[in-house]
């Protein structure tokens, strides 16, 4: 029984500092931010899915990981958000580790993913 609990214990703290390893940002807050042009929002779902309808403003990490230096901002405080499909998708640390490693240290997750997005009925675009 106390391996049982020292085996769960353990994968536990994995799985919660894996977890932990970028702050969340809500579905407002984000919406927030986005209106007052304080973010860079890095859409890691790939170019398909992103040309379909993304998060308004973000930026297709697939297409532009190469440039990823080059198109975010200067001010490595600035925020950075990620996000991918939803809660159980980790493909936004791709783009976040990414920025991480530029310098930036403002960087967070929007765990809800372009699902939660859509389902809190907040406004798509689509790639011109």
């Amino acid at each position: 029984m106390k391996k049982l609990l020292a085996l769960l214990a353990t994968a536990f703290l994995a799985v919660s500092a894996q977890a932990g390893e970028f702050p969340d940002i809500g579905i407002d807050e984000l919406k927030t931010a986005i209106a007052a042009k304080n973010v860079t929002v890095l859409d890691v779902m790939g170019s398909a899915s992103y040309k379909a309808g993304h998060v308004p403003g973000a930026i297709d990490f697939r297409a532009q990981k190469d440039a990823l230096a080059k198109i975010l901002p200067s001010d490595k405080s600035a925020l950075v958000v990620a996000y991918c499909g939803g809660p159980t998708c980790n493909a936004y640390s791709a783009a976040a580790k990414a920025a991480k490693e530029l310098g930036y240290t403002n960087v967070k997750h929007l765990s809800a993913g372009i699902s939660g997005w859509k389902s809190a009925g907040a406004p798509l675009e689509a790639a011109k």
